[in-house]
């Protein structure tokens, strides 16, 4: 991600980000090429225009992805103590799954996505296991345009 001046209208962050988005937040984001196909995904700090953590590219599905690029932040803010921070997806899927605690996936469960099914069966626990409160915002891409942890691949 390219780092530009910050907006002359925010002193919060280093990213041109809309008013309405809170620069106290992550931003995550999945990359398939293919359904399924080599999967990754990245969170970046909206504050700072940092990659927090990065994952694969694994055999799986973009849903996949978001999914556990969500339980993947919210495990982390957990580790830190960063019970306020806001979490920001471009996936309405994987919103709905983190609430339900459950990867509705239809992928295919084989040796090869075995490994990946392991990763989901433990994201799916954490779920069951911590009463998290981090606000999980829908990042409206529609009017916001991407969201900053894109891969930019489109």
């Amino acid at each position: 991600m390219k780092i530009i001046n910050p907006p002359t209208n925010r002193h919060d962050t280093v990213l041109p980000l809309p008013l309405e988005v809170r620069a106290d937040a992550w931003a995550v984001d999945a990359a398939c090429s293919g359904n399924p196909g080599p999967m990754e995904y990245q969170a970046i700090d909206l504050q700072t225009g940092y990659r927090v953590f990065h994952f694969g590219p694994i055999h799986g599905t973009n849903n996949i992805g978001e999914f556990l690029a969500i339980v993947h932040a919210l495990a982390l803010c957990w580790q830190k103590g960063l019970h306020n921070k806001t979490i920001y997806s471009d996936s309405y899927n994987a919103i709905l799954w983190v609430s339900k605690g459950k990867c509705k996936t239809t992928l295919e469960r084989t040796p090869q996505t075995e490994q990946l099914y392991q990763i989901i069966a433990r994201a799916e626990n954490w779920l069951r296991t911590h009463q998290y409160r981090n606000p999980i915002i829908k990042w409206e891409t529609s009017k916001w345009g991407e969201v900053p942890a894109d891969f930019g691949r489109k």
